[in-house]
């Protein structure tokens, strides 16, 4: 399956002080070709165009983390040659490409030096947003919150609509993370409803119809997910590798869920051909594991168990602990699958221990799911009830699909135990949840 996107050519025209810090790097940068006796062809090829390169020079565009390491290679120097300069509208682009290129620690680092340094009103707002941003990216959902509720206000009063938005976006995201999805929902459909499919920022509308249906995912909504991710495809706008790929993994999480494993395996295939492509190690992992869901869902166990290897030497290798307990889970799973009970319960029981310690609401329901199970299949109904109550309590107040299927299974159980009347109470709040 393939991303399809016409390519638009009229961006968004940058703000004024924007447009200052697109002048400054690009007149650095056209200093530096004469220096090195370069056409703007002979600068751009083989990557770019000599029109790419006029507009970089001219301060029409900002250039890409990439497109500033290409260039500075092409003329003998370094990217912080063109952002040289210790004005805070510098740190702050710097910041920003760092951002774009995926080096989330340096980027949150950057921010916080320049909050530190005791900006107020836009300026805070603006570096506000990119710590939001950087701190989501590191898994540190409540710093993100804290950053981008500030960062709404801070816009706001300064009438900054399109930034201001920004930080809606990563408020969601954060709320999302925690699994808070009624509060991501409703800022996420906000922002939706604010928007066009003609908006002046089309990647954010894409961004936010690709967030809004991994919220209607984990709520077990398929339909109403693909058909966000539909729209966000045949909006044309002009998508990074990286987007392309969340686009594609959101895709695969609904296929999957929806049961049309074929298709999911396809979109989740070049999703992590994109995250790989950008380096994207930690993403590519938690693909990894989406895979590993998916083979999983088809019996193929050896497949399973490949791409789960996989994704635990990414996550390990990037001490991504939540992600891993997410992993953990899935082993357990594949281990119920092969017969294998007390691997299973062990993995299990880790993955438990490590979602309750760090929060992580969705795998701790999941892997006391898998509890239960792995108590079922032993003919200890009894502990598969215990562990059921507790996964009902975590799925309280979360997404209601993920509790419905809880009261589903521990009615199945009641029922076999002959407790009848509390099976069908079960059954009647599942059914209610519907």
């Amino acid at each position: 399956m393939t991303v399809t996107s016409t390519r638009t050519r009229n961006r968004p025209s940058l703000a004024k002080d924007d447009l200052d810090l697109a002048r400054q790097i690009g007149s650095r940068i056209k200093a530096a070709r004469l220096r090195a006796s370069l056409t703007q062809r002979q600068l751009a090829e083989p990557r770019y165009t000599k029109a790419y390169i006029s507009a970089l020079e001219n301060g029409l565009i900002k250039p890409s983390m990439a497109a500033l390491r290409f260039l500075a290679r092409r003329l003998g120097t370094e990217p912080s040659a063109f952002l040289a300069d210790e004005d805070t509208a510098f740190q702050r682009l710097d910041a920003e490409l760092r951002l774009a290129a995926g080096d989330w620690q340096a980027a949150a680092d950057r921010y916080a030096a320049i909050l530190d340094t005791g900006v107020s009103g836009l300026n805070r707002g603006l570096g506000l947003v990119g710590l939001a941003e950087a701190s989501y990216r590191l898994g540190d959902a409540r710093a993100a919150i804290a950053a981008a509720a500030e960062a709404v206000e801070l816009l706001n009063a300064a009438h900054r609509r399109a930034e201001m938005r920004r930080a809606m976006y990563w408020l969601a995201a954060g709320h999302h993370a925690l699994d808070d999805s009624a509060r991501a929902r409703m800022l996420l459909e906000q922002l939706l409803a604010e928007s066009t499919v003609d908006d002046t920022d089309p990647d954010l509308r894409v961004r936010i119809l690709v967030a809004l249906a991994a919220v209607e995912s984990s709520a077990g909504e398929p339909a109403k997910a693909m058909s966000l991710l539909e729209e966000a495809r045949a909006i044309g706008a002009d998508l990074d590798d990286r987007r392309r790929a969340t686009l594609l993994h959101s895709l695969a999480q609904s296929y999957r869920i929806s049961g049309d494993l074929e298709a999911a395996i396809r979109a989740a295939i070049e999703s992590l051909a994109l995250f790989r492509a950008v380096d994207a190690r930690t993403e590519s992992a938690t693909i990894e594991n989406e895979l590993a869901m998916i083979y999983l869902g088809l019996g193929n166990l050896a497949a399973a168990d490949e791409h789960a290897h996989q994704a635990r030497a990414g996550m390990e290798r990037w001490d991504d602990e939540f992600e891993l307990a997410n992993l953990t889970d899935t082993e357990a799973r594949i281990a119920l699958a092969r017969g294998d009970l007390d691997t299973a319960a062990a993995l299990a029981a880790r993955s438990v221990e490590m979602a309750e310690r760090l929060g992580n609401a969705k795998a701790t329901v999941d892997a006391l799911l898998t509890v239960a199970r792995i108590a079922r299949q032993r003919g200890d109904s009894a502990a598969a009830v215990t562990a059921l109550e507790r996964a009902a309590t975590a799925a309280t107040g979360g997404p209601t699909a993920r509790l419905r299927v809880v009261l589903t299974e521990w009615s199945d159980v009641l029922a076999d135990l002959g407790d009848h009347a509390k099976a069908y109470e079960l059954s009647k709040r599942a059914l209610a949840l519907a």
